[in-house]
């Protein structure tokens, strides 16, 4: 690959400036601040960009054909939660961000169709909100629910503690409305369980980052809401255990269970350090640990149930110890603590952190094979949880007590692909539930099956032949 893959690009000029401020109002400029220049890891940061905030579909195509005419990158920007640095216009030469922040409204929610139709800029827990007003629920579920807004949750492809029972953020969306590269508008909001109507542009833009288009409102699938929930958390020995532990709950529950979660010590830990006066559950905290939320949407007695289920895995040796919520207060209380692990591990401040997924059955290998290979880089700590029912582990590294992670950072790179080489080696993928943004492109490039990159390329210049959606995240444009 010859030449720069950004030299296509014209920075935003006063010629630009001026013709986005006469198509759009004068609140679609807010002002520019760091929450649109960095991520929350600090490890992407952007120069000068131009913050566009439309507010309709219109908008959007508006911006997208001012840009196209002089070529100028346009980076799409939702609630800026990303770890992988999708969303920010890294070594980009002076793009426009264009922030989804405007789009809030729930445009529908029809109880009959279970389904919601919400703008882009509506946050996850506003989404949530929503359904449950209805006595529904929109199962996903992240710990940045707050902040995170569903056009990015889409583009992303984002994944949660759901994803055993619901599916992924893809399986979840019924249809969609997006402005193309070329600034034509796809209105795709049908609440449809079946159309065959040619190929399934939904599905390519969920999960593209903002690089062939920007999603400006979907049509998200409602489940009835639980009305019979219970939790549990289970010391197990190991992680081969828990899987063990997984077929036995699934032989009693089947699809009833909603999450299963693997914590390992360091979580506990981790937790105590950095939230003074916090109370974990387990007072001496095991090496292994698993929460599991069943639910049904009638009453089953699944308490009674889980009891009996827990008392079968300690007689199996499947598990050692347990805690079964008697009420809504402690049920909530194990899941707080649950979504505290992964603010834990940001205060503290990792080496490399590594989103990634084998099939189940290999979570024991790569566990174990990933400690090994970690040894031969020194002494670390490692906090490793994730999703055992859908094979996402987050396999992350922690400097030793009283260093800090900067002491390392020539390592942090071959750790990770140490990391996810393993990944790959197990059939799995180095990349799991928070897309490739800038952060894993060379990973994609080393990793990627060649029909499959040879395949994205095509699509991505057949949509955007000028290369400016989202420049230098998933793919690199090939150059001389």
């Amino acid at each position: 690959m010859a030449g720069s893959s950004l030299a296509h690009l014209t920075p935003v000029s006063n010629s630009l400036r001026e013709k986005l401020r006469c198509a759009l109002p004068a609140r679609s400029f807010p002002e520019l601040s760091g929450k649109y220049l960095s991520e929350p890891r600090g490890r992407f940061t952007a120069g000068n960009v131009l913050v566009v905030a439309p507010k309709t579909a219109n908008e959007v195509s508006k911006v997208l054909r001012l840009c196209g005419e002089v070529g100028t990158a346009v980076v799409p920007f939702g609630g800026g939660t990303g770890l992988v640095g999708g969303q920010i216009a890294a070594e980009l030469p002076d793009p426009v961000l264009l922030s989804t922040e405007r789009m809030k409204e729930i445009r529908l929610v029809s109880t009959s169709d279970n389904a919601l139709v919400a703008e882009a800029g509506c946050t996850l827990l506003a989404v949530q909100d929503a359904a449950r007003s209805a006595e529904r629920i929109f199962p996903l579920s992240t710990a940045a629910q707050g902040s995170c807004q569903i056009g990015g949750s889409l583009a992303t492809n984002a994944g949660g503690v759901h994803v055993i029972r619901y599916g992924n953020a893809r399986s979840l969306c019924l249809g969609l409305e997006a402005v193309l590269p070329d600034g034509s508008i796809w209105n795709g909001l049908r609440p449809l369980r079946k159309n065959n109507a040619g190929y399934d542009l939904r599905d390519l833009l969920v999960g593209s980052e903002g690089t062939l288009g920007v999603i400006t409102a979907a049509c998200l699938k409602l489940h009835p809401r639980p009305r019979d929930e219970t939790t549990c958390l289970l010391a197990v020995p190991d992680p081969t255990a828990a899987l063990d532990l997984l077929e036995l709950f699934q032989n009693r529950f089947g699809n009833l269970i909603s999450a299963f979660e693997l914590i390992q010590k360091n979580g506990y830990h981790f937790v105590r350090e950095t939230v003074p006066g916090v109370k974990t559950p387990f007072n001496t905290p095991p090496d292994w640990s698993v929460l599991v939320d069943i639910g049904a949407e009638f009453e089953l007695g699944l308490a009674q149930r889980l009891e009996v289920a827990a008392g079968e895995a300690l007689d199996r040796g499947y598990a050692s110890d347990g805690v079964i919520a008697a009420s809504e207060t402690q049920r909530q209380s194990l899941w707080q603590f649950r979504e505290l692990i992964p603010e834990a591990n940001r205060r503290i401040g990792s080496v490399s952190s590594h989103d990634i997924s084998v099939p189940p059955s290999a979570i024991p290998d790569l566990i174990a094979k990933a400690d090994q290979l970690l040894a031969r880089f020194g002494e670390f700590r490692i906090n490793c949880f994730g999703h055992v029912g859908d094979g996402n582990i987050h396999y992350n590294v922690f400097p030793p007590r009283g260093a800090a992670a900067a002491e390392f950072e020539n390592l942090r790179a071959p750790i990770r692909r140490a990391i996810h080489g393993l990944a790959e080696e197990l059939g799995g993928s180095f990349s799991a539930e928070h897309g490739i943004g800038r952060l894993k492109l060379r990973d994609l490039q080393e990793f990627g099956d060649s029909a499959l990159l040879d395949s994205m390329r095509r699509v991505k210049k057949a949509l955007d032949p000028l290369w400016i959606m989202n420049p230098g995240a998933v793919l690199p444009r090939e150059t001389g």
